[in-house]
């Protein structure tokens, strides 16, 4: 053994100080806060979310700097300056990730922050891979140890590039904000950017300005969870896209969100077992298959819960929702079928009868977009008695709306697969991708009706008159609807070829996933353009 090279062992002993220092993170009472609220502190988060021993850390020696120059630990405490950053294994396949540390100045954005999640942007872009930001924030840093800097407001001259780089990174590789705690003013914006946003309820909160601004500015008084918190945004607004009860559970989420997507827009999503994979439940003379036909209601006015026929087609009954709290007259939901990931749009009537409304066009145009972006095939499960109509809608912008849901549809280019269960009417057929729409594949169960409008409806319109004040109206529009169903009935629609069948509802896997091997290798061809305008 040669000699022993003090020097070296006494840097790598500084070395392990100084990671030890930053692992303390804000300091045990700041940790100690931390968890006495019920969340994980940012290392804890980044453990769990990983493969285990797969994350690699840099960045670690990073802190706060005013007007480019350091600012001393015994100063401000600013291990890691308020964020982690790094790479490691999610399943099996590589992720970067920033993770906003709340106990070092309220997980606050300063420029060496900034530089690092600068860094973590570039590794996801430039190496296609997956970005995470694990959002626990107070927004833009505006102080020192004791009060405002000066230098650091300066600095947001030169702010700006998170949000436009995101932009860049849309669509090229899937990007997650779990909202883990606030995000405020700045981070609130890498949410409104992202693809996937959970949100841990009563921690987390995101607003463009907090309740401290909101007072300043417009005299309102609301505290941060009913101003942003998780209710909020999966409810109402419809920012986010599901609610937890715990950051373990928010973490588990994006691994399985994840799960469905590929690393990048280049790749297809990862199938399971390759082709095809068996569900004796669901598959040929399976319980489930067979229970699928009482499913419906025997009278077609009745609602019923759309969610039932999508667990009876999809392997193993399981699926990944998003937004389900939100606009749930349709339903937006990541599944299996046959071990391939699909993304089924559904109209759900037990709300409002699966009328499609402006927060549903929406709901359901960002989430075509995003299966196409990441080449996961689309199915559609019918039964829409068309769009909301009235004054109210009409001021509120239904058109602009629903023609979001439209142009996304249309654009589409990955396998889409069309199943009619009921109803098909109007201008809601066509966004949920009716024929003109290129399915794949257009199935219809026996039940279902295509027309510009149902057959009650019809009468009320070009009979009016004729009711208006007859004593028999009931009996007269009764005969006027018979009269009229035949037209509409599927079987006449299929006699001229404008669906590709009729089906039995047990066969309904079966069609989805023969959709799915024909259009395996699908190209679609569209004229050249820099970009369509899309409707907004």
């Amino acid at each position: 053994m040669g000699k022993v090279n003090e020097k070296m062992r006494k840097l790598v002993k500084e070395l392990q100080e100084k990671r030890e220092d930053v692992y303390k993170m804000g300091g045990e009472r700041r940790v100690k806060r931390q968890h006495d609220r019920g969340k994980m502190d940012v290392r804890q988060r980044v453990g769990y979310l990983f493969d285990d021993d797969s994350f690699t850390e840099f960045g670690q020696h990073g802190y706060f700097h005013s007007n480019g120059k350091p600012v001393p630990m015994d100063e401000v405490r600013t291990p890691a300056d308020g964020v982690v950053t790094g790479f490691g294994k999610i399943n099996g396949r590589i992720a970067v990730c920033a993770a906003y540390d709340f106990t070092v100045l309220g997980g606050s954005i300063g420029d060496i922050s900034e530089a690092k999640v600068t860094r973590a942007r570039e590794f996801a872009l430039k190496n296609r891979v997956p970005m995470i930001w694990l959002i626990d924030s107070a927004g833009a840093r505006v102080h020192g140890g004791s009060g405002i800097d000066g230098d650091q407001i300066s600095l947001f001259a030169d702010s700006g590039y998170l949000f436009r780089e995101q932009v860049t990174m849309s669509g090229v590789v899937p990007q997650v904000a779990a909202m883990v705690g606030p995000g405020a003013a700045g981070t609130a914006y890498i949410p409104g950017l992202a693809d996937y946003v959970p949100m841990v309820k009563g921690t987390s909160s995101m607003a463009l300005g907090g309740p401290p601004l909101v007072k300043a500015a417009v005299g309102e008084d609301v505290d941060e969870q009913d101003l942003g918190g998780a209710k909020v945004h999966n409810k109402h607004s419809g920012v986010a896209d599901q609610i937890f009860e715990t950051d373990e559970e928010c973490l588990d989420s994006i691994r399985e969100y994840l799960s469905y997507f590929p690393q990048n827009c280049t790749e297809g999503p990862p199938n399971v077992d390759a082709d095809f994979v068996e569900d004796p439940e669901r598959d040929e003379g399976g319980e489930i298959r067979e229970s699928i036909l009482d499913i419906l209601p025997e009278e077609k006015r009745r609602a019923y819960d759309m969610h039932k026929i999508i667990e009876g087609i999809v392997d193993e009954g399981e699926h990944f929702e998003m937004k389900p709290k939100f606009a749930r007259n349709i339903v937006t939901t990541l599944a299996r079928i046959g071990g391939r990931p699909v993304g089924v749009v559904a109209n759900n009537p037990k709300f409002w009868g699966g009328v499609l409304n402006n927060d549903a066009a929406d709901k359901a145009a960002r989430f075509v977009n995003l299966c196409d972006s990441f080449n996961i095939p689309l199915v559609f499960l019918q039964d829409v008695p068309g769009f909301m109509i009235g004054s109210k809608v009409e001021k509120e912008g239904i058109i602009r709306h629903g023609a979001k849901m439209l142009f996304e549809v249309a654009r589409a280019t990955v396998p889409k697969i069309t199943v009619i269960v009921r109803k098909a009417y109007g201008a809601g057929y066509y966004v949920m991708c009716g024929k003109a729409y290129e399915p794949d594949l257009l199935v219809a169960w026996p039940t279902a009706e295509i027309s510009v409008m149902g057959a009650e409806g019809m009468v009320s319109i070009f009979a009016r008159k004729m009711l208006e004040g007859n004593p028999d109206a009931d009996e007269v529009k009764k005969q006027l609807v018979g009269a009229i169903e035949p037209y509409i009935d599927i079987y006449k629609v299929a006699g001229r070829g404008l669906i590709d069948e009729v089906i039995d509802p047990r066969e309904t896997r079966d069609y989805i996933m023969a959709g799915l091997e024909l259009a395996k290798f699908k190209t679609v061809e569209r004229p050249y353009r820099k970009s369509g305008v899309r409707p907004v």
